[in-house]
């Protein structure tokens, strides 16, 4: 019979362990044959603990519904200001982009760990404090916040790291951790620089910083000391899904929260708000069907289907970034048509009017693909006809341009519906999946 040290199991004897293990290890033992310790196993989620968020986390993501109204926020005072759109759109996409890695990567952390443990929640509270005070910084965080926002997002990297590291001393874990670690320690430099400079300067940094971020994200914190596995980065799939999903939902909210306070700004006798807030009502609804729709609904057993469930949950996080920022611009072009219904239609608010739907139906195709190993027609052509009638959008009042995206999405929706009307429900079936 193989030994307890060749099949990595350290199996129950009457025999009496010897003193030096007493308090010390547990019987968990690692890839180099040794015990690992009781306070880093201590750390790790069990493999029994239930796979739903807790109400920590949802906790944590009320945070988020603020940051993005702010980001919406900013981007509508900029497009109605003689200003660069692109310069200031490519600005709000880096700070959203920030605070998609914030809270990606604490969903990871307590995917990964114990949510119960104190240190866990400690963390938790720690990123919540640092979203906060970013959002609180987003309307000036190219401005005189600048350091306010880099800061807090550098700190909750480096105190999460030098928690974590450290816990977790004397287990395989470690080496992830580290290697975490060590890329946010990397990306503080052009942050906390970019934050210190002015300009252009601090948009060069703080775009090389948010690259450094991305980039380490998605090839799974790769280092010299450790090469990123399935083994070594396992995968939740239904608690990461829901997570995804409870996300998306934060940014439905944000839509909801943005259109319902420009109506309320406006008076209730005027019949054009009023439409414009109708059409934003509906637009939410038929963004919410058509995300759940099959693919959205069935991301969880993709992951577990596939032969790399890390790889997809890479690609789900990417086609969140996009439906989400996507949102946020679906937001900022409602808040404007509600408050301007008729009239000159500006070239920049048919950007956001149109071009919030299509970086949604980009994102969605993507969740799709992952799940399905394919792309709908209904995606891709709904995609093709917003930027097809984009220029002749100039011409025609706001309204006319939001209830142009609403028939784009509704189409979408019905397709969906027909599709699925007297057929059996699909399975997932994902890129590469498991036989």
């Amino acid at each position: 019979m193989a030994s307890a040290r060749s099949v990595g199991i350290l199996r129950v004897s009457t025999r009496r362990p010897a003193r030096r293990d007493t308090n010390t290890r547990t019987g968990e033992v690692g890839r180099n044959g040794r015990p690992m310790s009781t306070r880093a196993a201590a750390l790790l989620r069990k493999p029994g603990q239930p796979q739903r968020p807790s109400l920590l986390e949802l906790f944590f993501d009320l945070v988020f519904v603020f940051a993005l109204n702010r980001l919406s926020n900013r981007l509508v005072e900029e497009l109605t200001e003689p200003r660069i759109v692109l310069v200031e759109a490519g600005e709000t996409l880096l700070l959203l982009l920030a605070f998609m890695v914030l809270w990606f990567v604490t969903a990871w952390v307590t995917d990964l760990y114990d949510p119960q443990r104190p240190q866990l929640q400690v963390l938790v509270y720690t990123a919540m404090l640092g979203a906060l005070v970013m959002a609180v910084a987003v309307p000036h965080a190219f401005g005189d916040r600048s350091l306010a926002f880099a800061g807090a997002y550098v700190a909750v990297h480096i105190i999460r790291g030098l928690i974590i590291v450290p816990m977790l001393r004397g287990h395989e874990a470690q080496r992830r951790a580290a290697a975490v670690f060590f890329w946010f320690t990397l990306s503080a430099v052009p942050w906390i620089a970019g934050a210190i400079v002015a300009d252009l300067a601090r948009g060069l940094l703080w775009t090389l910083a948010i690259a450094i971020d991305c980039t380490a994200l998605l090839l799974l914190y790769p280092a010299p000391w450790s090469r990123p596995t399935q083994r070594q980065w396992p995968v939740l799939a239904e608690y990461l899904s829901e997570r995804y999903r409870q996300f998306f939902i934060i940014a439905l909210g944000e839509l909801i929260l943005t259109t319902g306070s420009a109506y309320s700004d406006t008076s209730f006798r005027h019949v054009g708000p009023a439409t414009a807030f109708a059409v934003a009502f509906v637009t939410t609804v038929l963004l919410f069907r058509v995300y759940l729709f099959r693919a959205g609904q069935l991301l969880p057993e993709a992951i577990r289907a596939a032969a790399e469930p890390a790889h997809l949950m890479r690609q789900a996080f990417v086609a969140h970034v996009l439906m989400v920022a996507g949102i946020v611009a679906v937001a900022v072009g409602y808040e404007i048509v509600i408050e301007h219904p008729f009239g000159h239609t500006d070239a920049a608010w048919i950007l956001v009017v149109l071009g919030g739907p299509m970086l949604f139906l980009i994102g969605r195709a993507l969740v799709e693909h992952a799940v399905f190993d394919r792309v709908s027609h209904s995606r891709i052509i709904g995609a093709l006809v917003l930027a097809a009638a984009s220029p002749i959008m100039i011409f025609l009042p706001p309204l006319a341009v939001a209830v142009t995206a609403v028939a784009v999405l509704a189409g979408i929706a019905a397709t969906d519906a027909a599709h699925a009307r007297g057929r059996p429900p699909e399975r997932p079936h994902p890129p590469n999946a498991q036989q």
